[in-house]
């Protein structure tokens, strides 16, 4: 990589991702010598970078937090994400003082912590772009940022719990991991009391407080906190299995906002699961498809299915065959 400006900026990149990254490493993806990456480092910090390493075997360099950064520094492709993701969380609802809020100021300002050379890129996006506004319970990030920093320091906290049903419910929990899932955001933890793993809608949490109190490491009850969540939203759902005949980009396009599992199961067809609350649900979520397809569940669903399709024949009968003409052929049909 010859282009020093070019090499310090991917210097720069790598680094403020926070982690500790190896000499070695850093000298694989800057196509450089060990000697050139501790020149390049030292001319960060004459920049002002606080980098902070740490020699000999297993030894690393690390961009230290909590210090006075000067502006920001981003490449094209960096500048481009970080606009268009400031613009989606803006999307996401028009609650005053939530996170979509300080999204909204945030994308605003962008331009003034970026190099001149990227201003008109971003003027340029900003004024060809539209986001459709995606209602979605509110959030502050005073709270995202209270629970993030009780994890990052293993510290128990308590709060108000409000329920689905209104009910109200003082919580004291061992906060492990924050969740993003379809336009929600939920905390995964140690609920002390009930001596079990939880998960908490975000937004129904009020008045989080870190008490100081460090709590012991747990093994996860599941791969992830994500996999964790999945299978509490699923629980008390009923299971379906579809095979759809049309491609994976069809059926994930169709299935956008569902939590469905979706693989190829050739070139023309896709492998559907899906957890569904009823019958209703999977038929509208079917009318989303717009292609053929199998659906493979329970034998109370299939009936279910079976005689909506039957109603839904009948409703659209021009030749004097309907539900009027024979009100006894459709079970449960009450014209």
């Amino acid at each position: 990589m010859a282009d020093v400006t070019e090499r310090m900026l991917v210097l720069l990149s790598v680094l403020q991702t926070g982690r500790a990254i190896g000499g070695d490493e850093l000298a694989r993806r800057l196509e450089v010598g060990p000697r050139t990456v501790r020149r390049d480092i030292d001319r960060l910090r004459r920049y002002g970078y606080p980098v902070e390493t740490q020699p000999g075997p297993g030894g690393f360099y690390r961009l230290a937090a909590g210090r006075t950064m000067p502006p920001l520094v981003l490449d094209d492709d960096e500048a481009v994400a970080t606009l268009l993701a400031l613009a989606a969380l803006a999307a996401s609802g028009p609650a005053e003082g939530g996170i979509d809020d300080a999204a909204t100021r945030a994308y605003g300002k962008l331009d003034q912590f970026l190099p001149t050379r990227l201003r008109p890129l971003l003027t340029a996006i900003r004024a060809g772009l539209e986001t459709s506004p995606q209602q979605a319970p509110t959030v502050t990030a005073q709270h995202l940022s209270t629970i993030a920093e009780a994890i990052a320091h293993r510290e128990t906290i308590t709060f108000r719990y409000v329920d689905a049903a209104g009910n109200t419910t003082e919580r004291r929990v061992d906060p492990y991991r924050q969740i993003h899932h379809l336009l929600r955001w939920y905390l995964m933890g140690w609920d002390t009391h009930r001596k079990d793993w939880r998960v908490f809608r975000v937004d129904r949490v009020h008045e989080p407080v870190r008490t100081g109190h460090r709590y012991p490491v747990r093994d996860l009850p599941a791969d992830s906190a994500s996999a964790y969540l999945r299978q509490n939203l699923r629980r008390g759902k009923e299971p379906v299995d579809l095979l759809v005949d049309a491609p994976v980009e069809h059926v994930v396009d169709a299935l956008k906002f569902q939590d469905a599992r979706i693989r190829s199961a050739n070139d023309d067809r896709t492998a559907v699961g899906l957890d569904v609350d009823s019958w209703q649900w999977l038929v509208l979520i079917l009318a989303f498809v717009d292609a053929d397809f199998r659906i493979d569940g329970s034998e109370a669903l299939l009936r279910s299915c079976r005689l909506f399709a039957q109603r839904l024949s009948a409703a659209t009968d021009d030749s004097g065959t309907g539900p009027d003409s024979h009100p006894d052929k459709l079970c449960g049909w009450h014209p």
